[in-house]
């Protein structure tokens, strides 16, 4: 027996979800958190992103969308990574990107962007950024179609995960060694910056 599932917002039965006790007005409809980022001009420290979902964000649960800033420094990556419930439609603001995603057939799409380029991810596939200019900065904006859109960041969960797969199933997995799987588990214990 086959069975199927469908994971997505779930639809609202009003116009929003409104979070007992909390007052509604123009302010709740309201997200300045991306303010330190609009209109920067020099390269950030290091990869960052800012993120506005339902959970920094609590107008937009229900409503099926979030948005991310995204700062590449030179020759910054977003590693492979998926989001699990959400499409992404990326607009580059800035600078230029080498962008992929691979589908479920392993079929490897790429394009290189330029500024005011979009790229669309579709939901639940392996995705990445790269600025490949070694010299410029790039920004780019996300928007995703999900209030909660996930992140499993495929390095990390692989290789720095809480409870560790054990190492020789890593090993056969990559058809390399043990010893190869701790280097890269101790590269890997450092953030992306």
């Amino acid at each position: 027996m086959v069975q199927t599932s469908i994971c997505g917002d779930p639809d609202i039965l009003g116009d929003f979800i409104a979070p007992a006790g909390v007052p509604i007005n123009g302010s709740f409809f309201t997200f300045t958190g991306m303010r330190e980022w609009v209109g920067q001009t020099g390269s950030p420290s290091y990869f960052q992103y800012l993120r506005a979902s339902k959970d920094e964000f609590p107008a937009l649960d229900g409503l099926s969308v979030s948005t991310i800033l995204l700062g590449f420094r030179p020759g910054d990556v977003s590693p492979p990574h998926v989001h699990p419930r959400a499409s992404e439609l990326l607009l580059v603001v800035q600078g230029n990107l080498l962008v992929g995603f691979v589908d479920t057939n392993n079929k490897l799409y790429t394009s290189r962007l330029q500024t005011g380029d979009m790229f669309v991810f579709p939901k639940g596939l392996i995705h990445f950024q790269l600025n490949e200019d070694t010299e410029n900065p790039a920004f780019s904006i996300s928007s995703l179609g999900s209030a909660s859109p996930g992140l499993i960041l495929v390095p990390n969960n692989l290789f720095n995960t809480s409870a560790t797969i054990d190492d020789r199933v890593m090993a056969l997995s990559f058809k390399t060694n043990v010893s190869t799987i701790h280097l890269l588990e101790k590269a890997l214990s450092t953030p992306y910056n």
